[in-house]
């Protein structure tokens, strides 16, 4: 009954991460952010104290089902090895906790959140990793890039190949939140326990242990790798197994753990840290006719010393110390201003590119689905009044001094009518008209940038902010 009961909470919690970051469902922000919000390390980023302490309160309680039934990548897991046990079933048996793995990769990773090497962090946080698979190759391919493709086939061979093999090996030797709960878990109150009397070494119970945690002989059961997920329990003939309270049990002298307190200063440091990285990312607009005649060519993106972070981030640095690369935001933006970056600073975080549409005054998307904090939740109103960046005319490109036409187009579609047609030569009336910009006035938008008809580049393009201004 517990296994039924878990295991349609995963497939729940599955297939709702899937819709959120899959983009499929326009309503999907609405009804299903929270499964975002509740995830360990977005939560972390967030400073959700809250969150925090009801996942760990969770974990104490009932041991690690947050693995089991929350995280996505942990389910995506479990479908994959429940595949392979078609062929096989049975096949599973106990090792030994690789600790000096384990807190190695844990310790590496606090080490590269508080050096801002967000990276790694970005590549290990299992949510993130989740996510960044589901956007790339669940979403639309042409607007993917090949670095972000790569990671994400990259991750997925790698996460899949384990998890056929070896079940939980991700989860118990890599992942880093997997790690942390692990040292709330091995003092949860209701866990799986063995009853030595009961017991006939049949080693059912091993051998569909995914977590390779059951180690019969001694009739011990390993809680800080055990993922709840009553596989155990359901596959026992004799009743020897019992998911029950079982606090305070008194252990034998090999499951003591001698380097407990050091794995607790590595778990405290991780939930203490928090990051920053990077993520721009190369568009490819497809060909378009001229009437039939002339091929237009496709815009390519202008290269900005500081890079535009979304409408609702305090600053650059701020965004990218709490984006968790998750690729949410990235998923449900209406005009695909957001996409992945390729610099290595900030590799798979998102920042905003105006080549395939602006950043339209009216819509919050991505504030209403982040669930590190990294964007923080605005109204339309209150987004107008948010300066992420200005307007830089290069005169050399425009169409008014190349090529001799008039034109208007940035003045005439700027949301806050920051772009202004004036007079190249005051003192001429009949001089064409250029755009001028009043920097204190654009918010950054990038609307004059997107409908700039000068190609390959834009003769007016958008310069992030550091910090961002409110009026």
């Amino acid at each position: 009954m517990l296994r039924r009961i878990r295991i349609i909470l995963a497939v729940l919690f599955l297939a709702g991460i899937t819709l959120l970051v899959a983009g499929w469902w326009e309503d999907a922000p609405a009804w299903l952010g929270w499964m975002a919000r509740i995830q360990f390390l977005p939560a972390v980023m967030a400073g959700s104290l809250g969150i925090l302490a009801g996942l760990l309160l969770l974990t104490l309680v009932f041991g690690r089902v947050y693995c089991s039934v929350i995280c996505p990548l942990g389910v995506f897991q479990d479908g994959v090895s429940a595949l392979a046990g078609l062929r096989k079933k049975q096949r599973f048996r106990h090792s030994p906790e690789l600790k000096w793995l384990r807190y190695g990769v844990l310790a590496l990773y606090v080490a590269a959140i508080l050096a801002g090497v967000q990276v790694a962090v970005a590549l290990l946080a299992p949510y993130s990793a989740y996510g960044r698979m589901v956007h790339t190759l669940l979403g639309p391919f042409w607007l993917q890039t090949l670095p972000a493709l790569a990671v994400a086939l990259v991750t997925f061979g790698v996460i899949a190949v384990l998890a056929w093999r070896g079940g939980r090996t991700w989860c118990n030797t890599i992942c880093p939140v997997g790690t942390t709960l692990s040292l709330v878990s091995r003092f949860s109150l209701l866990r799986p326990v063995i009853d030595a009397d009961k017991c006939k070494n049949c080693h059912k119970c091993e051998r569909v242990c995914k977590a390779s945690c059951i180690d019969v002989p001694n009739h011990r059961i390993d809680y800080s790798r055990c993922v709840d997920c009553f596989n155990c329990l359901d596959n026992c003939s004799f009743g020897a197994l019992q998911y029950r309270f079982a606090y305070g049990r008194k252990k034998p002298a090999a499951e003591v753990d001698p380097s407990r307190r050091e794995a607790l200063k590595a778990g405290a440091l991780l939930v203490a840290g928090a990051a920053s990285a990077s993520v721009s990312a190369l568009a490819q607009s497809d060909k378009k006719r001229d009437g039939g005649l002339a091929d237009i060519l496709p815009k390519q993106r202008p290269v900005r010393n500081v890079p535009l972070t979304p409408f609702g981030s305090e600053s650059v640095r701020d965004f990218y110390r709490r984006c968790t690369a998750c690729q949410l935001c990235v998923g449900v933006c209406p005009n695909k201003v957001l996409r992945p970056s390729t610099d290595l600073q900030r590799l798979m975080q998102p920042e905003m590119s105006y080549e395939r549409g602006y950043c339209r005054p009216e819509c919050t998307a991505c504030a209403q689905v982040c669930p590190s904090g990294a964007i923080r939740p605005l109204t339309a109103e209150e987004k107008t009044a948010c300066h992420i960046g200005y307007a830089i005319v290069d005169r050399e490109r425009c169409v008014v001094e190349r090529d001799g036409v008039s034109c208007g187009n940035c003045a005439r579609h700027c949301p806050v009518g920051a772009i202004l047609m004036v007079r190249r030569d005051k003192d001429d009336p009949d001089s064409p008209l250029i755009p001028a910009v009043a920097t204190e006035r654009c918010i950054g938008c990038g609307a004059c940038e997107y409908v700039c008809p000068s190609r390959p580049l834009s003769a007016i393009h958008v310069e992030g902010r550091q910090d961002h201004l409110k009026a």
